[in-house]
């Protein structure tokens, strides 16, 4: 008789006993789970498992669809193979890179040269998509020794993932196979190509468009919503490091153990001053053409905003300006008249938790030579402080507003258009981990805020990782819709930055405990950085952007 192995099922809440080796396909089949998509993967004692998964040991399983976080990552992996296997079989000569994120999708290009791709093209490879979807392929899964996985890659000429194996080496390296097309993407995907229900390919600037589904509404495709100024950006940040020869993960730790760190700190960090520089002399230029007096910042959280906005304003000093900074924070309304959001809590992201009316006010008065009497809010009271300090504008001062609703139009209507000037800030990694797998810009962020939180926020990786997708939903809906409204972006990523953030976020990573759910997403992380050689951050300018989260900025952040 074959021994049998109790598993708790948390998606029901019940136990059920399965014989020993049985996959987590079985199991599913075993369930009378309902869901209105697919079962992609599973949550292993809070670790990401595939469904071929097999169970030697008591555990604890979560079944998880596309509608969650994880869920989209291992469809969107999946979509990606099944991208390069198309491009594979109809065109052998040319090379997928996937390049970035944009307008709710994926940017690709074929090659590196300025031909781009055709309709024609486009249209080729979506049929073979559809051809290889249909067919339903196995997508397996095989650990192998290192020389082995190498050896495979060479005979495909994967050499971007050879150097990052060779950086960053490991006894054992796990490959999928779609048919005969080996693939190397650090993390989990689906059991075969059916799993893919719904996508899209379109012809986008010189490359492709690969649009995916709502996560929250997964039968609908994201909307496509253009975005030619964070396309922009991201093109002018992946041209700059493909000329410096850090595209990619394997390339960057390549040059740190060539020991050229410090050049690549000098360099990156001499970039984001640059285009400071750039930035100050068109705010000076429509000063002196329009009038525009008030500079309104936005962006994501832990993009850089307040640092951003500090060294700006010692670019406009250089140009003979005076800036004066307002904190919105101080014309939140008292807390029994903040909003509530669904789950019953204070939303302090709101615009309605801000005082509009006199906050406009007082800019009127302000550009109109008055002096105006700022409030303060004291956030241990949940009340705003009336007359906390005055202000009252020079000749040559230009106010900087920082803060998430800088760029709807709601939060300064009373003041002209040609008075203001609009910032969106963040950190778009542009860097990638191999020309198949992004880095998402998200996880740039988060680990930052990781590493902050715990330093000046006594908040521990648990707390942070468990409040993230709130962050998160709350940008989507108060910042993302007005980014490309902003007069000019500017990316706050620093290609460097995560190899100086390993050192800080891994030992905070390792204390959250396997217990919680947000163990899974600790782990994830850990694997991610584990991909990247580490330096020190002695070499960082005070100044840094870095520095707003690392600690030892020259900056003072009360």
């Amino acid at each position: 008789m074959a021994e049998t192995i109790k598993i708790i099922c948390e998606n029901t809440g019940k136990s059920l006993y399965v014989e020993m080796g049985t996959s987590l396909a079985d199991v599913l089949n075993m369930l009378t789970l309902k869901s209105d998509h697919p079962f992609l993967a599973a949550y292993v004692n809070n670790v990401i498992k595939e469904l071929s998964f097999r169970i030697f040991a008591p555990l604890s399983v979560r079944f998880i669809d596309i509608t969650h976080f994880e869920g989209m990552r291992v469809y969107q992996r999946t979509l990606f193979f099944i991208l390069h296997k198309a491009v594979i079989d109809t065109y052998p000569d040319k090379h997928l890179k996937i390049k970035h994120s944009v307008a709710k999708g994926f940017y690709c290009e074929l090659d590196d040269n300025n031909i781009g791709v055709t309709e024609e093209e486009v249209q080729t490879i979506k049929n073979r998509m559809e051809e290889l979807i249909s067919q339903n392929l196995p997508i397996v899964g095989e650990t192998v020794i290192y020389t082995e996985a190498e050896e495979i890659c060479r005979q495909y000429g994967f050499y971007d993932k050879i150097q990052l194996m060779e950086t960053r080496p490991h006894l054992y390296v796990t490959l999928h196979r779609l048919a005969d097309l080996p693939g190397y993407f650090y993390g989990t995907l689906a059991p075969s190509t059916g799993y893919i229900t719904l996508f899209d390919l379109k012809k986008y600037f010189k490359g492709m468009y690969l649009g995916v589904p709502c996560r929250t509404n997964p039968s609908h495709l994201e909307k496509m919503i253009p975005q030619n100024k964070m396309f922009d950006i991201f093109t002018e940040y992946k041209n700059w490091v493909n000329i410096l020869g850090v595209a990619n993960i394997g390339s960057l730790n390549s040059m740190i153990l060539e020991g050229k760190t410090s050049d690549l700190i000098k360099i990156a960090e001499s970039f984001h001053e640059k285009k400071l520089g750039h930035i100050a002399d068109i705010i000076n230029d429509r000063s002196k053409k329009d009038g525009t007096r008030i500079i309104l910042i936005s962006g994501p959280s832990s993009s850089g905003k307040t640092t951003f906005a500090k060294r700006l304003g010692i670019q406009l000093r250089i140009l003979g300006m005076e800036p004066v900074m307002i904190s919105l924070d101080n014309y939140f309304v008292d807390r029994d008249k903040t909003p509530i959001d669904e789950n019953g809590e204070h939303d302090f992201e709101a615009l309605e938790a801000v005082n509009v009316p006199l906050f406009n006010e007082h800019l009127v008065d302000l550009l109109n030579g008055e002096e105006v009497s700022v409030p303060k809010y004291d956030f241990y009271t949940g009340t705003s402080v009336p007359d906390s300090y005055k202000l009252k504008l020079q000749k040559n001062s230009i106010i900087i507003i920082e803060g998430i609703h800088a760029l709807n139009p709601k939060l300064t209507p009373d003041i002209d258009a040609d008075k203001k000037f609009h910032v969106y800030v963040s950190a778009l990694t542009s860097t990638s981990m191999d020309d198949l797998t992004r880095i998402a810009t998200t996880d740039n962020r988060l680990l930052r805020r990781i590493v902050r939180d715990y330093r000046f926020r006594n908040n521990d990786a648990k707390s942070t990782i468990k409040r993230w997708q709130s962050v998160r939903r709350g940008e989507e809906e108060h910042i993302f819709p007005f980014q490309e409204q902003a007069d000019i972006m500017f990316n706050s990523s620093l290609f460097f930055e995560l190899s100086i953030l390993k050192n800080y976020a891994e030992p905070l990573l390792h204390e959250v405990p396997n217990t919680v759910p947000e163990y899974a997403e600790a782990q994830r992380l850990l694997n991610f950085l584990d991909l990247f050689v580490p330096i020190g951050d002695k070499e960082v300018p005070l100044t840094s952007i870095l520095k707003e989260f690392i600690g030892g900025s020259s900056f003072n952040y009360d």
